[in-house]
């Protein structure tokens, strides 16, 4: 037996007891740091505050859907007293339970029978003594020893937050007892779209406005803590969209005018000037929003290099519109909240070849990029003699371009559109990469005609679309009989959240 030494094997080392306090006060500052870093230091006093270290972030495995067993669990670390929901609670009764629990900063759990003897544990954990009941009081069995009791008026509380300065994210499907919960524990709550922190203009102010608060995300919608950490780390510093947040989609519907400057038979967009068009597309947004759950956010589709039926110098078949006469539209369109997509008809040029003459404009935050594959032709064609297709190698050689550049940028998402009316124009569509976290693809449906044609043509680009693809609809105000109102278009299913008119 060793006393005050380390054994090994063939050799015994005395040490000093003044060197094994040492070691033992780094031991003790080793795990210290661990078990800050895995999200809460836990206390064992009755009444005392879980704490989450400073400035952490982490996201916190549970369930598709956050609860208030997972909120309770990180957030509290004692709590005497805690609030039970029972099967079948109306609005009125989770509105009761939800100022019960902000008021005297107390845990809020759904009783259901599917995870009943979770939120037991919980509360053993939490040393609940007494628990208050909201709803059916004799629906609340099977939680241990505590006393049950309807009687709320009798709740004493916590005495201060438990958390401190803390940020709560959830999504969107998060059950009514996590919001409850996370509120009475101090946090600032946030609901994303897409559980991304990124993701609303909301969700990135409190990050700024707290630019040290611990911060915790519920679900495992969330990814890992790793990804998560990046997310608040792009919050915090990178610009926002249009319509605010760094994510184009869910969380916003994007309504845009068509065209190109000074061309009016190109579309509307160049009907007017600079001036009239941003204030013609607000007016158009306008029109969508009482039918739209979500932000909807006016834009401009600028033609930037237009099919040409001469060759012209460089035998491409496509004009180049100087950036320098594009830039006070995207200017423009910055200062007013406008969204815009550069679009490119390149002819017998590939699309990344055109695409990279418009860096400067892309490397605004709120500028995107459109291909427009009609217009894209072999070597032996000619616009409106054949209509044009592109491959997935050139679709993807231009997307991995621009995802690289956004990146190194530190941009936030840019949209990403691929134009079709007819499934040729997309070749080998299911192995066009949708992968690029900086980019957001949107295939944008171009049929027009009357409704049942439209709708025969979206149905046929909807089938077996590739993962991660979000939809585009297009309005013709001349070639469609009638023109889908704002009510029927975001009527179509699956739903369109880039909305154009020509």
């Amino acid at each position: 037996m060793c006393t005050h030494r380390l054994c090994t094997k063939g050799a015994t080392v005395r040490i000093s007891r003044k060197r094994v306090w040492s070691a033992l006060a780094v031991l003790v500052a080793v795990v210290a740091v661990i078990t800050a870093a895995s999200f809460v230091v836990r206390t064992s006093s009755p009444g005392s505050a879980a704490q989450l270290r400073e400035g952490s972030t982490a996201v916190v495995d549970g369930p598709e859907r956050a609860d208030g067993v997972l909120v309770s669990r990180t957030l509290f670390g004692r709590s005497d007293e805690a609030i039970v929901v029972t099967p079948g609670a109306d609005a009125q009764s989770w509105d009761r339970a939800r100022a019960l629990a902000e008021e005297h900063q107390t845990p809020v759990f759904a009783l259901d029978d599917a995870d009943r003897a979770e939120v037991a544990e919980e509360m053993g954990r939490l040393g609940v003594s007494t628990i208050y009941v909201v709803g059916d009081t004799s629906a609340a069995g099977g939680l241990g020893d505590a006393r049950t009791t309807p009687d709320t008026r009798a709740m004493s509380g916590q005495r201060a937050p438990q958390t401190g300065s803390s940020i709560a994210y959830l999504s969107e499907a998060a059950r009514p007892d996590a919001e409850a919960t996370a509120h009475a524990a101090g946090a600032r709550v946030v609901r994303v779209p897409a559980d991304d922190p990124r993701g609303t203009g909301e969700s990135v102010r409190v990050l700024r406005e707290q630019p040290t608060a611990a911060v915790r995300a519920f679900g495992s919608g969330f990814g890992s803590s790793d990804e998560f950490a990046d997310r608040v780390h792009t919050a915090r510093t990178q610009p926002e969209l249009p319509g605010g947040g760094q994510v184009v989609f869910p969380g916003r519907q994007i309504v845009a005018l068509y065209g190109s400057p000074g061309s009016p038979t190109l579309g509307p967009l160049g009907a007017q000037d600079i001036p009239a068009s941003i204030d013609r597309v607000k007016k158009l947004a306008a029109e969508y929003q009482p039918y739209s759950r979500v932000p909807v956010v006016p834009a401009f589709e600028i033609i930037v290099t237009v099919a040409s039926s001469e060759p012209g110098p460089d035998n491409s078949y496509s004009s180049m519109v100087d950036p320098a006469r594009i830039r006070p539209w995207v200017d423009a369109a910055r200062a007013a909240g406008v969204y815009v997509t550069l679009d490119l008809q390149p002819g017998r040029t590939d699309f990344l070849t055109q695409a990279r003459r418009y860096a400067d404009l892309l490397a605004q935050p709120h500028v995107g990029l459109a291909l427009d594959p009609e217009w894209r032709l072999k070597p032996d064609q000619v616009h409106l003699t054949q209509i044009g297709s592109v491959s997935a190698d050139e679709v993807n050689r231009t997307s991995q371009w621009l995802a690289g550049f956004t990146a190194e940028r530190g941009l936030p998402q840019k949209v990403f559109v691929l134009h079709e009316f007819d499934s040729a124009m997309l070749a080998n569509r299911e192995r066009i990469d949708t992968s690029h976290p900086e980019l957001q693809v949107l295939i944008h449906a171009d049929g027009h005609g009357e409704p049942p044609v439209k709708m025969g043509t979206w149905q046929r680009l909807v089938t077996d679309l590739p993962p991660n693809v979000w939809m585009g609809w297009k309005n013709f105000y001349t070639e469609d009989h009638p023109t889908f109102t704002p009510s029927q278009t975001l009527q179509v299913r699956p739903h369109p959240v880039f909305v154009s008119y020509q």
